[in-house]
């Protein structure tokens, strides 16, 4: 039997141990063939998760993306959802996101409220998820689409405050996002404040785009990274971060 999607993400945390995600933009993704060279590559370096979606979806083919990932191996595939109509079944499990970081009701509530009864009657594992966005030097897609305004990059301890209260609320998982094409990651100095501030599950993505920024935000205190644009434009960058990821938790072992 598969084990839980939630308790991979608390053994991260528990063991200290970390995780690589790649995240699959359906609107990026040129043909089948492309996907599958992609999906097989995750395969063969044992990444831990994907991540499927984006801030906006334009393409039919999300439930077909999802299925062929599921054909094809046991990675679980977890959705991220742009909006309420982003929810296949064949998944895993979704982050059911709410835009923590901002004020838009509509992303904090609204959006859940229509989401939750296809849910309930669907067997995805939802996963409550505070999604703080940060801001990255320019603005990203997801910025304009939820017409939030991010956390300034230089304010951690603005990010740390909204963390705990999203723990506080319930929340199992915090995603802070700087946005696909950022032109930077989330600091290290925030990343570390949040880390020290809350227990729950910690996942980092956004303009990590080379070992270097992946290795840093580890060490700030992310449990799990995720990259997608990146990979997009240099696949070699998926073998880079797999191998980055085991290299962490070989020396947990040692």
């Amino acid at each position: 039997m598969r084990i839980k999607t939630y308790d991979t993400f608390l053994n991260l945390r528990t063991e200290g141990a970390k995780a690589f995600a790649v995240l699959i933009d359906p609107d990026k993704v040129d043909n089948e063939a492309a996907c599958l060279r992609l999906i097989n590559m995750g395969i063969e370096n044992k990444i831990d998760f994907f991540f499927v979606g984006g801030s906006l979806i334009t393409t039919n083919n999300f439930g077909s993306l999802v299925s062929l990932i599921k054909q094809v191996c046991d990675i679980p595939v977890v959705l991220f959802p742009g909006s309420n109509m982003n929810i296949e079944p064949a998944a895993d499990a979704i982050l059911f996101l709410s835009l923590i970081s901002g004020r838009n009701p509509e992303l904090l509530i609204g959006q859940h409220v229509v989401a939750a009864p296809v849910l309930k009657r669907s067997k995805l594992e939802v996963l409550a998820t505070g999604y703080m966005l940060i801001s990255s030097g320019n603005q990203t897609t997801v910025s304009y689409m939820s017409n939030t305004t991010p956390i300034p990059h230089d304010k951690p301890s603005v990010a740390a405050c909204t963390a705990v209260a999203g723990e506080m609320l319930g929340l199992k998982l915090l995603y802070m996002d700087a946005g696909s094409g950022a032109q930077q990651p989330v600091s290290t100095k925030m990343i570390n404040m949040v880390r020290k501030s809350v227990d729950i599950p910690l996942i980092v993505g956004g303009g990590i785009d080379n070992r270097h920024k992946a290795s840093r935000a580890f060490e700030a205190g992310a449990d799990v990274i995720v990259v997608g644009n990146a990979i997009e434009k240099n696949p070699g960058l998926l073998i880079e971060m797999a191998e980055l990821t085991d290299h962490y938790n070989q020396k947990l072992k040692c």
